[in-house]
């Protein structure tokens, strides 16, 4: 379940205090203990960026102690600080960018379902849009907003067999 945005633009706020972007902040469990899943990046990330145990220990330490000032949940919640994963959520124009040239699983509602396409790139705007290639080799441009959820595809190296 997504957070209310003005919990996420405080949890955003103080991740990138410490020199992380929030990628992602969900909240499940249950009434009685809620989870607070908060998915994070290095600033600028690049692939030889990367999020160490140390990093995500620090951001849990930082949160843990803000969230307990504010009493956030009555003080019973369990906090998950992770990296974004190999198949990360695609939220901002931004993010859409750094992939492109990767596959996404793309949820576009209006389209009918959900597709694997390979993101082409981003047209910056009032209205911003993605430029998609699906799989037969067609081309459109979708607004950010008709995309209702994006994740990068996991792609696996062909397996080469050995012989001898």
């Amino acid at each position: 379940m997504a957070l209310p945005p003005e919990l996420e633009q405080q949890i955003a706020a103080r991740v990138a205090g410490l020199g992380f972007d929030l990628v992602e902040a969900r909240q499940g469990g249950s009434s009685g203990r809620p989870l607070l899943s908060v998915r994070i990046e290095r600033t600028g990330a690049g692939a030889s960026d990367q999020l160490t145990v140390d990093d995500c220990a620090e951001v849990s330490r930082a949160l843990e102690a803000w969230l307990d000032s504010e009493r956030w949940a009555g003080g019973r919640y369990v906090l998950e600080v992770s990296s974004p994963g190999l198949d990360r959520p695609l939220r901002r124009l931004e993010e859409w960018r750094r992939f492109a040239g990767r596959k996404a699983d793309v949820l576009v509602p209006s389209l009918g379902g959900r597709f694997e396409a390979t993101v082409i790139g981003v047209a910056e705007g009032p209205d911003p849009e993605v430029e998609l290639e699906f799989p037969k080799g067609e081309r459109r441009a979708l607004k950010l907003a008709e995309i209702k959820e994006a994740r990068l595809v996991v792609e696996w190296p062909a397996r080469v067999e050995r012989r001898g």
